[in-house]
């Protein structure tokens, strides 16, 4: 069994304690909450030492492949981050030495951000890290393990969407 964080097993005493009936499936709730904030944290621990944040691993992820690199606009959107962030992230990675910004030879008002050599490399050495570190996480389950966790979690995001769908519907009941 997972150790549940102390705010988790508060609330699930306070459903056991109130009778709710489903505190089998909050618990497992706080369980898989936990395992994602256990490899969250694991992961950042993996990136600290090379003064990344998951946000700028993903910004060289993004730009690895791509030599004529992309605006900051085109950056943020395939992120999935605001352009504030991205361009906080950017100065980050500039400061280091892992990108620089390009002007447009034709219309200096484009930029286009593109990794140095040096983020060119440590992006290609984190990446191949990375993916076996990410890999190693189940390991040893088999592949019908694999097949029947990933139906269950589908099954668990379908019951998150259903539930989201509810609540916009009540907030738009109580307040038309």
């Amino acid at each position: 069994m997972i150790t549940l964080e102390q705010k988790h097993l508060a609330l699930l005493e306070d459903a056991e304690h109130r009778g709710h009936a489903d505190t089998q499936n909050i618990r497992v709730c706080f369980e898989v909450l936990t395992l994602a904030a256990a490899i969250d944290q694991a992961c950042a621990a993996r990136l600290a030492p090379h003064r990344l944040s998951e946000g700028k691993f993903v910004l060289l992820f993004l730009l690895r492949d791509l030599p004529q690199g992309l605006a900051p606009h085109e950056l943020a959107d395939k992120a999935g981050v605001t352009r504030a962030t991205i361009t906080g992230l950017l100065d980050g990675l500039q400061r280091d030495g892992l990108l620089a910004r390009h002007s447009d030879s034709q219309d200096r008002r484009k930029i286009s951000v593109r990794l140095t050599e040096q983020g060119q490399a440590l992006a290609q050495h984190l990446l191949d890290e990375h993916s076996q570190w990410i890999g190693s996480l189940f390991a040893g389950f088999d592949q019908a393990e694999r097949e029947t966790l990933s139906a269950l979690l589908k099954r668990a995001w379908l019951n998150v969407i259903s539930s989201r769908a509810g609540c916009t519907e009540a907030a738009t009941e109580e307040h038309p």
